[in-house]
């Protein structure tokens, strides 16, 4: 051991030693074990790591769940309504299958469906409700893949041949029908009449059960063909507007002008994010705000380690005393301490990493055995935890932990570098 310590102040005096060389590295290793006297010290360091991987997992977890509701609210509210939507402005929209043609013709338009829209009380023997009708051409509801994609009962074959509805899955729950029964709509936009407009009230067959995943639609909507529902509202050979669903949902600027000269017509466009953009702004800002809160937690956990190194300093103060009376400088002395910092702020930001990834990736099984009954899609309006991982945000977080520990290491470091070896060795 004398022999090692005469080699390295050698070493030292020479200035044959680098920035970071090998030995600082051991040294700094060293330090971060624990020993009879240095024992709270590893206590701290230990907490210190756990502090920040939990932080690190928080963040991960958190953002993975805000963009998977993001994406799975937008997926759902988008799929089931389009993105843009055209409606009339001078005259009705009676020539709906040469304007939808044009406008499907128009590059970056998946599809441009013609739809008759209404209110109606929906009713059985066994209960009632508000629904929202729209009326539908057989082919252009295959189109809409939130809905031939999830049928839970009855078909839609042959849907524009008969005058068959389908019917979200909570509906029918609610009214205590399937496939095969009978569902009762009523409107006030019935027949024209020399004692004004009569309400109309019509008995359909419920053709297909739908399942979305979203209670306010499973619970409001009911598809009709598009004839039927033409005559249900007293409508003369018109629709209500055009949806129309793009290839790209986040390029709805810039379809505007193609599709208003594919028209060629006075037309009113609207798209998804002027109708939700309430909803989707709250969500953002919920979304920034859990960011800044949730950093609190790395940052609370980065103090842990100013504490531990600077009682690591006090601890160890002899021992710097030692080095720097073998010809190690000041600059020697404070990259010790930033290594011991920088591989608790590593250890932890790594470990947070690999549990919030874990968890992220099994969030669905973990909330269905550890909380079975607490997820209630009629409050949530979706039925699972949805998370969605993105490594951009990801990287964010783990660079911006690693320098909050790196940051938190510079005081305890220049103060070790600057203590005293007269006094350290007189009093340590």
């Amino acid at each position: 051991m004398g022999a090692r310590l005469k080699g390295l102040g050698a070493g030292f005096r020479a200035g044959a030693t680098p920035p970071f060389a090998s030995f600082e590295w051991i040294l700094a290793g060293r330090y971060l074990r624990a020993r009879r006297r240095g024992g709270g010290v590893s206590v701290v360091a230990f907490f210190s790591v756990l502090g920040i991987a939990l932080g690190v997992a928080t963040l991960i977890i958190v953002l993975s769940v805000m963009n998977g509701f993001r994406t799975e609210l937008l997926s759902k509210i988008v799929g089931i309504n389009g993105h843009v939507f055209v409606t009339p402005i001078d005259k009705l929209f009676t020539d709906y299958t040469d304007l939808s043609d044009r406008l499907s013709k128009v590059a970056g338009v998946r599809a441009a469906i013609p739809l008759v829209e209404g209110q109606a009380f929906a009713s059985s023997p066994y209960g009632g409700s508000g629904v929202l009708v729209r009326g539908v051409r057989g082919e252009d509801l295959d189109k809409i893949g939130a809905i031939a994609k999830n049928i839970r009962g009855g078909t839609l074959e042959g849907f524009d041949e008969g005058s068959g509805v389908a019917i979200g899955r909570r509906l029918a729950e609610s009214l205590g029908l399937q496939a095969g029964d009978q569902i009762t709509l009523s409107t006030p936009k019935g027949a024209t009449t020399p004692f004004g407009t009569a309400p109309r009230t019509k008995a359909y067959a419920v053709k297909a059960v739908f399942e979305i995943g979203m209670t306010e639609f499973d619970s409001t909507f009911v598809f009709m063909p598009l004839a039927e529902s033409q005559a249900f509202f007293n409508r003369e050979g018109d629709v209500s507007l055009i949806e129309i669903y793009l290839d790209n949902a986040d390029g709805v600027a810039d379809m505007r002008e193609p599709l208003e000269m594919a028209a060629e017509r006075p037309v009113l466009l609207t798209d998804w994010r002027q109708r939700n953009r309430t909803f989707f702004g709250a969500l953002e800002v919920e979304r920034n705000v859990m960011f800044l809160i949730l950093s609190l937690i790395v940052v609370v956990a980065t103090l842990n380690i100013i504490s531990g190194l600077i009682l690591l300093v006090r601890d160890k103060s002899s021992d710097i005393a030692i080095l720097r009376t073998m010809g190690a400088t000041p600059g020697t002395v404070m990259r010790v301490f930033l290594i011991n910092g920088a591989l608790i702020g590593l250890v932890g930001t790594l470990g947070g990493l690999g549990l919030g990834i874990l968890i992220t990736l099994n969030i669905k099984p973990i909330q269905r055995v550890l909380f079975p009954g607490a997820w209630d899609p009629t409050v949530r309006f979706l039925a699972e935890i949805p998370a969605e991982m993105n490594a951009t945000e990801i990287t964010v977080v783990v660079v911006t932990a690693f320098l909050l520990s790196l940051a938190a290491t510079l005081y305890p470091s220049w103060r070790a570098a600057r203590l005293d070896p007269v006094q350290a060795l007189r009093y340590g």
